[in-house]
């Protein structure tokens, strides 16, 4: 476990779930953690995780959906703030509902892309100048395995990692000769309040928690990860 003492990290999704787990861990590590969701609430509460591991963090609340147009200032406020961006990892997803995609309502397609893909690439745009003057950029974008699997129900859900996927693997082919690197992670089943919505019957502690998922995201952040070196990012 590489230190990543003096990096600034930026999480996304950050007030619960595999986001907060994750920007506990990178604080562990030594990481300055900025912590971004729609919740102020939920936040502070990562927050006071993130300070009992002996970390620090500054909290950005964003509606990465309804103030899309703000998330283009984070990277001139990130380099005002700190002269710097080290990791970008965009752990925020949406599911809203499994439903026939003749069924999906505009409000329910609009939050799922906007969350999953919208952001991504406007986190991208507001961040690749930083990242790229890293000494070591990390990004990390949580996908699903259900992108490359189309089952009935999940169109909306598949559409945005899909998407997300195609959006991810271009921007890594494009920095693949820099010191950069775009990874893509796929968690296993996780107790997440969106897996919960997916699959309701299913008890949250048979499954893989946010806190044993988030390590392995921290090691693709880390400073002795090398870089990619090709078009297509890892999906761990």
């Amino acid at each position: 476990m590489s230190s990543l003492s003096g990096r600034v990290a930026l999480v996304t999704g950050a007030s619960r779930g595999i986001g907060a787990a994750v920007a506990v861990e990178l604080a562990r590590r030594g990481a300055h953690v900025v912590l971004t969701a729609r919740t102020q609430g939920g936040l502070e509460e990562t927050d006071d995780a993130v300070r009992a591991v002996g970390g620090a963090a500054t909290l950005l609340p964003l509606d990465l959906v309804k103030q899309q147009d703000q998330i283009d200032a984070i990277g001139p406020t990130l380099y005002e703030r700190f002269g710097r961006l080290d990791i970008l990892v965009h752990a925020a997803g949406a599911i809203n509902r499994l439903t026939p995609v003749a069924h999906i309502e505009p409000g329910d397609w609009n939050q799922v892309l906007g969350v999953t893909l919208s952001a991504a690439w406007r986190l991208i745009r507001s961040c690749d100048p930083l990242l790229r003057a890293s000494d070591a950029g990390r990004a990390v974008f949580l996908t699903d395995a259900r992108a490359q699997t189309p089952a009935a129900y999940w169109g909306m859900y598949g559409a945005a990692k899909a998407g997300l996927d195609h959006l991810v693997m271009s921007w890594a082919a494009e920095t693949a000769s820099t010191r950069l690197q775009v990874n893509l992670f796929a968690p296993p089943p996780t107790a997440t309040k969106l897996h919960a919505v997916a699959f309701p019957g299913i008890a949250p502690e048979s499954l893989a928690q946010p806190a044993d998922v988030a390590p392995a995201i921290a090691d693709l952040c880390g400073l002795g990860q090398a870089c990619s070196g090709s078009a297509m990012p890892t999906i761990a």
